[in-house]
């Protein structure tokens, strides 16, 4: 297993700042990738995910997918948006068909994944945000698994500079 040295971190103060550091991330991503995002309720999750999937051409509004599951966004690649949350058993999570949807070409960003990572490729980039002093203070922290992400750590670094 490689991963990506702990200094890849970023700040955020605000919903936008957040959706713009996702945004940077997602120019690195490539289609099969698989994030996994973790932090209590109200984190920024879903937030992380709407600037990722907007700066891969989703036009459409992203929404917390806590009800439905799975969510699908066309943009220049197909974006899968889960919530594995409420699962109770890893074969649900399995049941999902992120597999086969990885291996298709499309990204998928998994909320609330780290409870769910024995269910889920190896290969993945694990993003936990954390809150900071201020209500919109957030602290982003990426871990990357897997030689595909390995590749990128150069790449990662440098889209998360203008964040520290």
């Amino acid at each position: 297993m490689v991963s990506v040295p702990k200094e890849l971190r970023a700040r955020t103060s605000s919903p936008d700042r957040t959706r713009a550091i996702a945004a940077a991330l997602a120019g690195v991503s490539r289609p099969g990738d698989l994030v996994l995002l973790s932090g209590d309720l109200g984190a920024g999750k879903t937030t992380f995910t709407q600037g990722f999937a907007a700066a891969l051409g989703v036009t459409e509004p992203v929404t917390s997918p806590t009800f439905t599951l799975l969510n699908a966004y066309e943009g220049r690649v197909r974006i899968l948006h889960a919530d594995v949350y409420r699962m109770e058993v890893l074969q649900e999570v399995f049941d999902l068909g992120l597999h086969e949807s990885l291996d298709d070409g499309d990204i998928a960003l998994v909320e609330w994944g780290d409870a769910a990572s024995a269910a889920l490729p190896v290969e993945r980039l694990e993003i936990a945000l954390r809150f900071g002093k201020g209500d919109d203070d957030r602290f982003i922290e990426l871990r990357a698994i897997g030689a595909s992400w390995a590749d990128r750590n150069e790449s990662l670094a440098a889209a998360l500079e203008p964040f520290g």
